[in-house]
């Protein structure tokens, strides 16, 4: 049985990451002898096996050919004549089409380790241009690899711009657009996914309230960026810097500010009211990509309560108790830590504001414990239903007063 490593786990060792899951290509097989090997078939829409010992996945060597529009329109052909080259051909980018067979020794038909030295990202085939998807995948492995030094090629570029003018993109359903999303926000630099996508035309399409940030002005004192998309971008870089692998608060820092979008053009670059304004697009873009709840309502708190947050060391004791109340911190106390990071990442996300102190997180986080020590338990106990709620109320507000020197 001739078997191959192939994939993400030869691109990492070639770039001295580590790895995780190890795929096999598997040449010259078929389903029956691969069963009768041992191998328990588990592919649904093409032959995959698992390795009767060690679990690890051995697919067929197979070539795809487009039937439909889509990124599932294609039939998949497996034959124990596909050699490996052909099954190298129909991956999407040549890092990612490099095999490895059992010494060691690497068949880099399409000059993947060429363009691994080089940290370029480059289609194998001109068939990256039948899925849709791949304009995502692109966009997701610039977020992983950008720090590394990775850039998409000129003529990758071009492609992508074509695949998105041919309208293909509408095929990706919002299951997708979501799973790459959210592996993007997670990685080390969300703010290269956003960039690929709108470089190519792509995130009007995919994710249309934050395309509309670019080009949006704001304040140069408080935002020497200036332009609204840019400062997204460097938002999720600060979240992904500040909560690495985090994808909810890189949602909640991606989504925050989608209210300046629609600031009348007369107002600028002042956005009064944005925090607010941002709550119907970001409840459309929730609905649209089906977004979990739980990123759903972070994202919420973030958008409406990050200048509260911002301006933290202002407020009264009793309006940070409502903060804290309306963001469900009382029942769910770990979304303030969230929120506080969330908002650090946007106060810090700015131009030249990288390094800067950020009390007011701090500040959230001591009035939350100082009210969440509050319990209903220790107070008196004949009090019942809203009684209990308003004395419990007080009782909060005055133990974030002794607590931070706030006035109740």
């Amino acid at each position: 049985m001739k078997t191959y490593l192939v994939g993400g786990a030869v691109r990492d060792r070639l770039l001295g990451l580590g790895h995780g899951d190890r795929d096999f290509v598997v040449v010259g097989e078929t389903q029956a002898s691969m069963q009768a090997a041992g191998y328990k078939a588990v592919g649904r829409d093409f032959p995959v096996f698992l390795h009767p010992q060690t679990g690890e996945e051995y697919a067929l060597a197979r070539t795809e050919r487009k039937s439909g529009r889509g990124y599932r329109g294609f039939v998949v052909h497996a034959d124990p004549a596909v050699t490996l080259e052909e099954d190298l051909q129909r991956r999407d980018f040549t890092i990612n089409a490099i095999a490895q067979d059992g010494d060691g020794h690497l068949i880099d038909p399409y000059g993947g380790a060429r363009d691994i030295e080089a940290r370029v990202l480059r289609h194998v085939s001109p068939a990256f241009g039948e899925d849709p998807l791949r304009v995502l995948r692109a966009a997701r492995f610039m977020a992983r690899f950008a720090g590394l030094g990775f850039t998409v090629a000129p003529e990758t570029m071009a492609l992508m711009r074509a695949m998105v003018a041919s309208g293909e993109l509408a095929e990706l359903t919002p299951e997708r657009v979501w799973q790459e999303l959210r592996r993007a926000i997670a990685s080390t630099t969300p703010s290269a996914f956003l960039r690929t996508l709108h470089d190519c035309g792509a995130l009007a399409v995919v994710l249309p309230e934050i395309a509309a940030l670019y080009g949006v002005p704001q304040s140069a004192e408080h935002h020497p960026e200036v332009d609204t998309g840019v400062h997204i971008e460097l938002v999720c870089d600060m979240a992904a810097r500040l909560a690495p692998g985090d994808e909810l608060i890189g949602f909640a820092a991606l989504t925050h500010d989608l209210g300046k979008a629609l600031t009348p053009a007369d107002v600028l670059p002042r956005h009064v009211g944005h925090e607010s304004a941002g709550l119907a697009p970001l409840r459309a873009l929730c609905e649209r990509l089906k977004v979990p709840l739980e990123h759903r309502q972070l994202a919420e708190c973030v958008c409406r309560e990050h200048l509260n947050v911002h301006r933290f060391g202002e407020l009264r004791a009793s309006t940070a108790v409502e903060l804290i109340a309306r963001c469900d911190g009382f029942r769910r106390p770990g979304r303030i830590a969230q929120l506080a990071v969330a908002c650090e990442a946007d106060k810090r996300g700015r131009t030249g504001f990288a390094d800067i102190d950020y009390p007011a997180g701090q500040q959230l986080r001591d009035a939350h414990a100082a009210a969440l020590a509050v319990r209903a338990s220790d107070l008196p106990g004949e009090l019942q239903g809203p009684e209990l709620g308003e004395a419990l109320r007080k009782a909060r507000i005055a133990a974030v007063a002794a607590a931070t020197g706030k006035k109740p």
